[in-house]
C-alpha cells in the first residue's frame, strides 16, 4: 500500500542535442568534418548529413545562397534520406569555407 503524501519520483527532463548549436568556429566546423572523414571514411550519408550541421551552423539560407542552390534542395540534399551529387558537396565545402583534401591511407 502506498503512504499518503509521497512523492512521485522526479522525471528527468531531457531536450534534443543539435550538435549544429555547438559549431561555432570555422577551426570547430573544419575539426567536425574531418572527424567524419577520419571516422566513417565509408559512410557517405553520415558526411552528408556532417556537411548540413555544418551549413545548419552557419545559416541555411546563406549557405545554399552562397552555394547557389535553394534552401529548401540544400536542407533535401544534406538531409537525413539525402543523397547530395559530388557537385552538390563541393558547392557546399566552398560556401562553407572549408576544403576537402587527400592523403595516402
Amino acid at each position: 500500500m502506498a503512504k499518503t503524501g509521497a512523492k512521485s519520483p522526479r522525471k528527468t527532463k531531457t531536450i534534443p542535442y543539435d550538435v549544429a548549436e555547438q559549431l561555432r568556429t570555422p577551426e570547430e566546423m573544419a575539426a567536425y568534418l574531418d572527424a567524419w572523414f577520419e571516422e566513417a571514411p565509408d559512410d557517405a550519408a553520415g558526411i552528408a548529413r556532417a556537411l548540413g550541421d555544418i551549413a545548419r551552423a552557419r545559416g541555411m539560407t546563406q549557405v545554399a545562397r552562397d552555394a547557389g542552390l535553394s534552401r529548401e534542395s540544400l536542407y533535401k540534399a544534406l538531409g537525413e534520406d539525402g543523397n547530395p551529387s559530388f557537385a552538390t558537396v563541393l558547392k557546399v565545402a566552398r560556401a562553407l569555407g572549408v576544403r576537402l583534401h587527400a592523403q595516402v591511407a
